[in-house]
């Protein structure tokens, strides 16, 4: 029998599995890796040189509505680095842009105002307008149509 250890939320799970059922274990270097520039440098970098496409700012310019599309508590994304600049970004661009944080639940659960502050921290839950999608809210949802392969 081999010990197996999953990562699970921010914890681990662990396993035996019998070493008849185990063809092998993939052991990802991620941990290992160093940036050269923090994370709030790379993400203002790549806001400031985009690939075909103008800056966020410039972007922002004009408009009255903006959403920015977040994913839920459910995904290891550094939403607590990146929102801030996300905004800061459309702000000099438009600094009276009415912005919406729409989390993208998918068919996950509503995320809980400590998850919401766990991913996003207390100023943004605080100040911002954020919406939770909830798919199985009808009023929520729009038909637009069924896709060629059949769905709706």
């Amino acid at each position: 029998m081999t010990k197996v250890k999953l990562p699970y939320g921010r914890k681990k799970i662990e396993m035996e599995i019998a070493d008849s059922r185990l063809e092998g274990i993939l052991v990802s270097k991620a941990d290992q890796y160093k940036a050269s520039k923090s994370e709030e440098e790379l993400v203002k970098k790549a806001l400031g040189n985009p690939i075909e496409s103008h800056r966020l700012l410039d972007l922002a310019r004009g408009k009255e509505d903006i959403v920015i599309i977040s994913s839920d508590h459910t995904r290891p994304v550094p939403s607590h680095i990146t929102m801030p600049i996300l905004l800061d970004e459309i702000r000099k661009g438009n600094p009276k842009a009415k912005i919406t944080i729409l989390i993208a639940t998918g068919f996950h659960r509503a995320s809980t105002e400590a998850e919401l502050r766990d991913k996003y921290g207390d100023e943004i839950v605080d100040q911002e307008r954020i919406i939770v999608h909830d798919c199985r809210d009808e009023n929520q949802l729009i038909y637009l149509g069924t896709l060629p392969s059949g769905g709706i």
